[in-house]
């Protein structure tokens, strides 16, 4: 049985693009077989506590200094509420678990440079954890809530009815759990305003928490942001207290712009990497959508809208990222098109089940938009038909053949599938194999093909006449021209388990050209990711680190070398669990070697979580 005890004896395993199709295969046949079965991960999903702490961990081998700061991570918490009307209530998708947020601070102490670790937790949910336990059921909406059978057609007009005349200033209980924001800017009239929700909701309202980004006296200290927002796949934001993880203030994208009234947005919003500026979309439902690109200034806290898109062709769609690149803001709207132009989730109350049956004639759509130039929409685009979660980077190039037609190539990276089987497959009942959910889903071998990942880059040729480079070889912003673009190249397409999701990179080269791409890869050798890969996009080549069996990683997060000169000159950190023994540690390998540093063992059982952020101190 595997243990925590620290090893850092294990051995990467290398392999190389001739290798590919096999490791496809083998993933495909672990699935098959059911290998999953043997790979615990109960622990990560259910049973698990708050820990408002900080409590300090053991560190075993060596955390470098220069990745001291604090690592914000959120994702979904417990899924199940007992003692509530009808029983236990059980959420069904895990998109739509009770949100949870996580805080490992990494910290520097004394003159001898000894590195220690404190882990904080804070549930988010509370509010949505009393109304279930009240009445049996959640409000408002969710990706993928299943809805009880035995409920009539009266009792389903009547929620539907019911949560759509809730007022979306007023969803602040709502369940909201996607991705952390630190020094979000233009929300500073929402800062704290739930703890006068709580008060008004509370007959004896506890005291809330001081908010200060201050260093905790006579305790650790790490320079904290100030701010912290936690974004989901609405227009809905929740700030958090960046210190106690405390649920302190919520915001609509209303508040930044009028204009950005509609109630689905991306839970991955862009950020400038030398302004800090903002970028994201609001998608509005109607006769026709309107998809509203905007920008929100770091500096001024203003927002402008920088293009609107409201046309026929341009569906209402489930999107979670985009790309930024530096002269564009790149939507792609997958197949993923949501029924009755948008209206179905209103009849639905989730987004899984109101997007329409997947179709390979409804092509994906790419949207270039001008984000220097106020130009709207520059270029449009159309690939085959498919879905994905995860963009991972954007950036701009010019070779001879640019120089020559008068073009500029934009390149984007992504995580991509074939069609939407993948999100089915992230319901609980796969997850956790209960009543051979699992083996319904992953024993059907074209099913499993369809939810593997693929990575994928694709190339775009823009007309950009008259663009040039400075002294210093940088491309000048061009002014671009409306001349009819050329067809997209896909310039490769490399397979599971060679490329995975949640995929990082290093942060400083974010809208420039990346080499390397770090993901979580499916083996088939567990319900959930089972591995963190590293990807050579120019070899092909990968290194896995070489976990033990039953250790689930989470997202790594790429810390740089403050003073590194190579691209993968870093440390990457990922919360992973130990199933066998039901406790996880914070993860920190050689982002070159792929081979592990040390760890800090928290001594219980962390929950699976979607994204976070490293702040460095």
């Amino acid at each position: 049985m595997a243990t925590t005890a620290y090893n850092a004896t294990g051995k990467p395993i290398t392999r190389h693009e001739a290798d590919e199709e096999q490791d496809l295969e083998e993933s495909l046949r672990n699935f098959g077989s059911a290998a999953y079965m043997e790979w615990p991960n109960e622990a990560g999903f259910d049973g698990l506590t708050e820990e408002r702490g900080p409590i300090k961990l053991s560190v075993l081998g060596t955390i470098p200094t220069w990745a001291c700061g604090s690592l914000y991570r959120t994702g979904p918490g417990v899924y199940k509420v007992e003692d509530t009307p009808i029983g236990t209530f059980y959420t069904t998708h895990w998109f739509d678990g009770l949100a949870h947020t996580h805080r490992f601070d990494i910290v520097v102490l004394g003159e001898d440079d000894l590195v220690e670790v404190f882990y904080s937790s804070r549930r988010q949910a509370d509010q949505m954890m009393d109304h279930i336990k009240k009445h049996g059921d959640r409000t408002y909406y969710s990706f993928g809530q299943r809805r009880d059978p035995c409920l009539g057609l009266f009792a389903k007009i009547m929620s539907t009815w019911n949560a759509a005349r809730t007022k979306m200033e007023d969803r602040w209980i709502e369940n909201i759990s996607v991705a952390v924001l630190p020094d979000f800017p233009g929300l500073d009239a929402a800062a704290g305003n739930i703890v006068e929700r709580v008060a008004a909701s509370r007959s004896t309202a506890p005291k809330p928490t001081a908010r200060s980004t201050s260093p905790a006296k006579g305790g650790h200290q790490t320079r904290l942001p100030k701010n912290v927002w936690i974004s989901t796949d609405n227009s809905m934001l929740k700030q958090i207290d960046s210190r106690t993880l405390e649920p302190i203030g919520f915001a609509t994208q209303r508040l930044l712009h009028p204009d950005l009234k509609g109630p689905l947005s991306c839970a991955h919003a862009q950020r400038d990497p030398l302004t800090g500026d903002v970028y994201n979309f609001n998608q509005e439902f109607g006769r026709e959508t309107t998809y509203h690109i905007f920008q929100t200034s770091a500096a001024t806290g203003q927002t402008s809208i920088l293009a609107t898109i409201r046309r026929p062709d341009v569906k209402p769609a489930y999107i979670h990222s985009f790309y930024l690149s530096p002269s564009f803001v790149i939507l792609c709207v997958p197949s993923s098109h949501i029924a009755m132009m948008g209206m179905r989730i209103m009849w639905e109350r989730n987004v899984h089940d109101s997007i329409e049956p997947f179709d390979a004639s409804k092509k994906c759509k790419w949207l270039v938009v001008d984000r220097l130039h106020g130009k709207g929409v520059v270029a449009e685009f159309v690939t085959p038909a498919g879905f994905f979660f995860h963009t991972i980077n954007a950036f701009e190039e010019r070779d001879d053949d640019d120089m020559k037609d008068g073009t500029l190539s934009l390149f984007c990276d992504v995580i991509e599938y074939s069609n939407l089987e993948v999100m089915s497959s992230l319901y609980y009942d796969v997850l956790l194999m209960k009543d051979g959910a699992e083996k319904r889903f992953w024993g059907n071998e074209q099913r499993t093909r369809d939810a593997m990942t693929h990575m994928a880059r694709y190339n775009f040729r823009i007309h950009a006449p008259d663009i040039s480079r400075d002294s210093n070889a940088q491309l000048i912003p061009p002014k671009i021209s409306t001349l009819e673009p050329a067809s997209p190249v896909k310039v490769f397409d490399i397979p599971a388990p060679h490329s995975g999701e949640l995929p990082t990179i290093n942060p400083r080269f974010a809208t420039k050209h990346h080499r390397y791409v770090y993901s979580l890869a499916y083996r088939g050798r567990s319900t959930v990711m089972d591995g963190i890969v590293k990807t050579d996009t120019l070899t092909r080549e990968v290194l896995f680190w070489d976990n033990p069996h039953g250790h689930t990683p989470g997202e790594a997060i790429f810390v740089p070398r403050p003073q590194g000169t190579r691209e993968d000159d870093g440390v990457l950190l990922s919360v992973v669990l130990d199933g066998h023994n039901q406790t996880s540690y914070l993860l920190c390998l050689d982002a070159t070697t792929m081979l592990e540093q040390g760890r800090a063992e928290v001594g219980f059982a962390v929950a699976f979580g979607f994204h976070g952020v490293h702040v460095t101190s």
